[in-house]
């Protein structure tokens, strides 16, 4: 093993020379980088412009062709133009129920309708029984057994 620094050997500290290798100086220039991003500021900033331009120049030829709409149109008033035509959404500004509202009345009228006992057809003797009483009676007696399907003929 050696006693002797590394760094004591044949010119310590200098830069290393060699015919077919070169080393750069530095790696980036960063005058370079700068002039790229102002030109790329630039050119964002300059196509922005146009961009606005373009806007209003296809707003205003919008505008001029637009055509009026007919008397007929006109005579049904604001609400027509600033609302879609019907049917509305519920929920939607000029909408006159409140889609809340509306559920809860469909809930309360399902519960009514399963809670009523009456005749559907009499004749048939098909009868409506509230929703419980019935599920007590199948849990009582249960279902009525599946018929089996007809045998399928074999065809020759």
């Amino acid at each position: 093993m050696s006693t002797e620094s590394h760094n004591s050997a044949h010119n310590a500290g200098a830069v290393p020379e060699h015919d077919t290798v070169a080393f750069e100086t530095r790696d980036v220039k960063a005058r370079t980088i700068y002039v790229y991003l102002a030109v790329l500021a630039v050119a964002v900033i300059l196509s922005y412009v146009v961009c606005v331009f373009i806007l209003r120049a296809t707003t205003k030829m919008a505008v001029e062709s637009d055509t009026p709409p007919p008397p007929v149109r006109q005579e049904m008033g604001k609400d027509y133009l600033t609302m879609p035509p019907e049917p509305r959404l519920q929920g939607v500004p000029g909408h006159r129920t409140d889609p809340q509202s509306d559920l809860r009345e469909k809930l309360q009228e399902d519960i009514q309708a399963n809670e009523q006992a009456g005749w559907i057809d009499q004749t048939s003797g098909i009868a409506q029984i509230p929703v419980e009483d019935a599920m007590k009676i199948i849990a009582d007696k249960g279902l009525p057994a599946a018929s089996t399907p007809p045998a399928e003929k074999k065809k020759k």
